[in-house]
């Protein structure tokens, strides 16, 4: 790592600053304003007559950008958090042995502080004439150069920090999502939600169908999974007498990666005592209504190669209907079991390993319904056998009270009318068991204090998780869930090294 040439180079400059006594990563610095507050505050030298304000001065700190080094005077662009702003060394200003100092020590990637005065290059361009220069943070490792920048993707990833030097439109999205995230918390903290936190390490893993992290206590000697959903503990805050609770945080399922996948993912649940599932759907609307409002977006969004149009109220489709109305399955096949079986093996999809009519029906959507909803789109009236958490319908028994909002071929949010009878969950519980020795390895564990929960009474209720990642995706037009995770998930490689020396051919390239 610290053999490469070009870093044996830098690391002999930063002993340099040392020997010149100046610390190579200094913590005692200063800073006025941000490089766009610089611009702002200083736009009017355009109009004075000599196009500068020596009487005004300012500290900035950047990272050097681009560097061009002359006789008597030199040019830098350094960048902040907020932009880049040009840098005009003068010998005369700071001192000829400084300036010679200068351009035998700094280098593009440097972070700097400089001082100086405003005024407008010939080149029309306002800019900072500087008094006062120093090094603040010495980069030994060399940017990739600049004409090609950072391109490959999988180096984006890996070294995040990386991407978002060479790339700042990448902070953009980044900066979106917390403002996302914090229009979702205000969303419901106005509405009278209380925001929790739930355990992470659960003795048992339930609250969706999903196969879990294992790790172990060791203090406790017992296994604990990291948690594949909440919801089981967010609905025993509702038997303990809060009636509206939320939480954002983390959810790992143990499942493949795509362009929508993750092992490590974050959700909004929320859970609304003495409401039913349409009005989660109703408070959805609002939520989308809210963050574009907000956000200043416009209803119709380009969403990879498609227009979505996001007005509400969005469009709401019962289970069995989107399978033959959609998916163009024949309705008599749609509401038979062996019928589904085989027109599921004429085409050579993979049965479920729960044969039961609900779980076939889920193949039908999966395979013929779901990447064709691209408009926002509520699937109501799920079977009744792959919603193990969800209220029975009054009307139908085969039926849930549940929803889940599809946006551009992938699910958003799944919704329903809370299971709150004690008796009929646990014998879900016992059916999700038996399909698990059957080889569902994703069915759900029985939780025995849950269903002792709700012995003592859980109200009606309703609840929804809402996928912030893949929300994030749509609102900022990103195609791949990596694109809108800081650090995500890839695969290990066996030599690490091999990024460093990718960056190293391309800066021996431009040397």
């Amino acid at each position: 790592m610290f053999s490469n040439k070009y870093v044996k180079q830098r690391i002999e400059k930063a002993e340099e600053l040392n020997k010149l006594g100046l610390q190579p990563y200094e913590n005692r610095v200063e800073r006025d304003c941000l490089a766009t507050e610089f611009i702002e505050k200083f736009n009017y030298v355009r109009d004075l007559e000599n196009r500068r304000d020596e009487e005004k001065s300012c500290k900035l700190i950047g990272r050097i950008k681009f560097l061009r080094l002359m006789g008597k005077a030199s040019f830098m662009k350094i960048e902040d958090s907020s932009g880049t702003i040009q840098i005009y060394v003068s010998r005369d200003r700071v001192g000829a042995d400084w300036f010679k100092d200068l351009k035998k020590i700094v280098e593009v990637g440097d972070l700097i502080e400089v001082e100086g005065f405003p005024f407008v290059t010939k080149t029309d361009e306002l800019s900072v004439n500087i008094s006062s220069f120093r090094v603040v943070t010495k980069a030994i490792a060399p940017l990739p150069e600049k004409y090609h920048g950072l391109q490959d993707k999988e180096l984006r990833y890996r070294q995040r920090y990386l991407d978002m030097i060479m790339n700042p439109d990448v902070r953009d999205t980044f900066k979106m999502r917390s403002q996302i995230v914090s229009i979702i918390r205000h969303f419901f903290e106005n509405r009278g939600f209380l925001e929790v936190e739930t355990p992470m390490l659960h003795p048992i893993a339930g609250g969706a169908n999903a196969r879990p992290f294992i790790t172990h206590h060791n203090a406790l000697d017992v296994n604990r999974f990291l948690r594949i959903a909440p919801e089981l503990y967010l609905k025993r805050l509702l038997v303990g007498g809060f009636d509206a609770v939320f939480e954002i945080n983390r959810n790992f399922r143990n499942e493949g990666m795509d362009h929508t996948h993750n092992p490590e993912f974050t959700m909004l649940e929320y859970y609304w005592a003495y409401h039913r599932y349409e009005d989660i759907m109703k408070l959805t609307e609002d939520l989308f209504d809210d963050l574009f409002e907000k956000l200043n977006l416009n209803r119709t969004l380009p969403v990879e190669e498609q227009s979505i149009d996001f007005s509400t109220p969005f469009q709401k489709i019962p289970y069995v209907e989107a399978i033959t109305t959609i998916g163009e399955v024949p309705v008599e096949v749609a509401n038979d079991r062996e019928a589904i079986i085989k027109y599921l093996e004429e085409r050579d999809l993979e049965l479920p390993a729960n044969k039961s009519l609900g779980y076939l029906q889920a193949e039908l959507f999966d395979n013929f319904v779901e990447d064709k909803l691209i408009n926002p789109t509520f699937i109501t009236e799920f079977p009744i056998d792959i919603s193990p958490l969800a209220r029975r319908s009054n009307e139908d028994s085969q039926k849930a009270d549940r929803f889940e909002l599809f946006i551009a071929g992938n699910e958003i949010s799944n919704g329903f009318s809370e299971l709150n009878d004690p008796i009929d969950q646990y014998e879900r519980f016992k059916a999700q068991l038996e399909g698990k020795d059957s080889g569902d390895d994703e069915a759900h564990d029985m939780d025995e204090d849950y269903i002792k929960a709700l012995m003592y009474g859980m109200p009606p209720a309703a609840g929804q998780g809402i996928g912030i990642d893949r929300l994030v995706m749509l609102l900022t037009n990103e195609s791949s869930i990596r694109d809108v995770l800081l650090f995500p998930a890839m695969k290990p490689q066996h030599h690490e090294l091999d990024n460093f020396e990718k960056i190293y051919e391309q800066h021996e390239g431009e040397k």
